[in-house]
């Protein structure tokens, strides 16, 4: 799997998607520390790359503009240290894994995770 990482992700857990023989990316390690979240969309979706982040307006844009790609992997854990994020990493990959490949919003927080396959619909009234 290939893997963008926003600036709210530790570059040590970049590092442990790459011992996993993952492709993965920092935005911080490409000098893209201040790209809006519009153009980190844009940039994941021309490299096929899966968006770890803990920003919630990467789901809103994808349901605004009901993209079927980037996936994104939103983190809400009350323990941002890498060991948690890695260990959260190993289960949506292992659980999810198919699900991230064809499009999928999946929130990680400390009691579940939650997948919301894309393109998101508008609800019909």
């Amino acid at each position: 799997m290939n893997f963008l990482a926003d600036m709210g992700i530790s570059p040590a857990s970049v590092q442990y998607l790459r011992e996993l023989v993952h492709d993965a990316v920092h935005l911080q390690e490409l000098g893209l520390g201040r790209l809006p979240d519009v153009s980190i969309l844009a940039k994941a979706l021309a490299e096929q790359r899966i968006i770890l982040t803990h920003d919630l307006d990467f789901g809103d844009l994808l349901a605004a503009t009901q993209a079927a790609l980037p996936s994104v992997i939103i983190f809400r854990l009350s323990d941002m240290r890498t060991i948690a994020v890695n260990h959260a990493l190993d289960q949506v990959i292992e659980r999810h894994g198919s699900e991230l490949q064809h499009g999928a919003i999946v929130i990680v927080s400390d009691r579940r995770i939650r997948v919301r396959l894309l393109p998101i619909r508008p609800l019909q009234r």
